[in-house]
């Protein structure tokens, strides 16, 4: 009976000897998964420019924003709100027409005078189109009632977002 004979490539490999990836197939893989390391890595920091990009123009909106939202002076008061509303967009635009116009007969008569001040302001969230500042506000306030100026410490979260190029308080929160 003859021996079967078995050529090279039906030879099983020898214990201990590694079998060879083949190098272009390895290559191709290492390439596609360098550059999707790379478009993730260039994507992520382009999201992060503009988020922080939008944190520096909000942070530069804000004391304006609330000193204009949050003052008033009976004796200019339709200037006040008007100036208030350039800030304002969306329904905190709306919301804020409907308080002033309420607080108008209010302000004259008590002869009140509203000085809002931001002290401090830090930022809770952040996206490339949506910044939410806390704003430590205080409120000098003056009226016939009250002897002296009285002072309000107040903390807001203003949400602000980008409209026309500028940044505009949608939303108002006190805590």
């Amino acid at each position: 009976m003859r021996t079967p004979t078995f050529s090279r490539r039906d030879r099983a490999p020898r214990p201990g000897r590694r079998r060879r990836i083949p190098l272009l197939p390895a290559l191709a893989v290492a390439t596609v998964l360098a550059a999707a390391v790379t478009a993730l890595g260039w994507y992520g920091d382009r999201v992060a420019g503009q988020r922080d990009a939008a944190v520096r123009e909000a942070l530069a909106t804000a004391p304006a924003a609330a000193k204009a939202i949050f003052s008033y002076d009976y004796r200019t008061f339709d200037d006040s709100v008007a100036n208030g509303r350039t800030f304002a967009t969306g329904g905190f635009a709306e919301e804020y027409a409907k308080t002033t116009a309420t607080l108008k007969e209010t302000a004259g008569k008590q002869q009140a005078v509203v000085l809002a001040e931001v002290s401090a302001t830090g930022v809770v969230s952040a996206e490339a189109d949506r910044v939410e500042l806390l704003v430590y506000l205080n409120q000098y306030r003056r009226n016939v009632s009250t002897a002296g100026e009285k002072v309000d410490q107040n903390r807001v979260v203003l949400t602000l977002v980008p409209v026309d190029g500028e940044w505009k308080v949608s939303q108002a929160t006190a805590i």
